[in-house]
């Protein structure tokens, strides 16, 4: 998944992005509300985890200009203000889930998966192909009762690829939703991972390359 942090203070945003990358989502930082509204312009994310009291442009605003857009983005409103008149206000503006801070990180990212299930189609929490099995929650993969380590990027590619069951996946959209802006358009990244990916998973090879189409699970 693809998720926006807006949050004015610059150490927050930085533990809470570098964390969230840490689950295998692809993250990117605005620190005000004016870079928000750029890079909402310009990418389509997932979630916004969005601070409510921010310089440049206002939280509420930027909550309502999603809502007025038909956006499919989901909203995770975080402020310091925590009654139920200020939580209710947020709801009401359109926000999709509220949390106050301070909060604790497992349930910030509970809530993040929470939210992008809503916007993504249906997926089973465990993805099985053959002999390999992915579970989501755990983040655990296993071949033939054999565990797999593997690093978040890794992780995060042989999720969308067996999500996508036998359908190709092209290395931009891979990049798209499992890198961040500062990738490089022309990187190599995803062929390396995917080459680690091989590795890692061993003999039969299950991840097939086509060029032109780009990658997909062995049907």
């Amino acid at each position: 998944m693809r998720v926006l942090v807006v949050e004015d203070q610059t150490l927050l945003a930085d533990l809470v992005a570098t964390g969230l990358r840490r689950e295998s989502m692809a993250v990117d930082v605005a620190y005000d509300g004016t870079a928000a509204q750029y890079r909402l312009g310009l990418h389509d994310y997932d979630v916004v985890v969005l601070d409510r009291d921010l310089p440049g442009v206002h939280g509420d605003d930027i909550c309502s200009e999603l809502i007025g857009s038909g956006s499919r983005t989901k909203v995770l409103m975080l402020t310091a203000a925590g009654s139920l008149d200020d939580r209710v206000d947020g709801l009401e503006l359109g926000a999709d889930d509220y949390l106050t801070k301070p909060f604790e990180f497992p349930e910030l990212v509970a809530r993040v998966r929470a939210l992008a299930r809503r916007v993504a189609r249906a997926v089973p929490p465990v993805l099985r192909h053959s002999t390999v099995e992915l579970d989501a929650a755990a983040r655990r993969v296993s071949r033939a009762d054999r565990t797999i380590v593997l690093q978040p990027k890794e992780f995060a590619v042989l999720s969308v690829l067996m999500a996508e069951a036998g359908t190709f996946v092209s290395a931009e959209e891979l990049l798209a939703r499992v890198w961040d802006e500062n990738a490089d358009p022309f990187t190599n990244a995803v062929r390396v991972t995917i080459s680690k990916l091989r590795a890692k998973l061993g003999d039969p090879p299950v991840i097939e390359t086509s060029s032109g189409a780009g990658y997909r699970i062995v049907p």
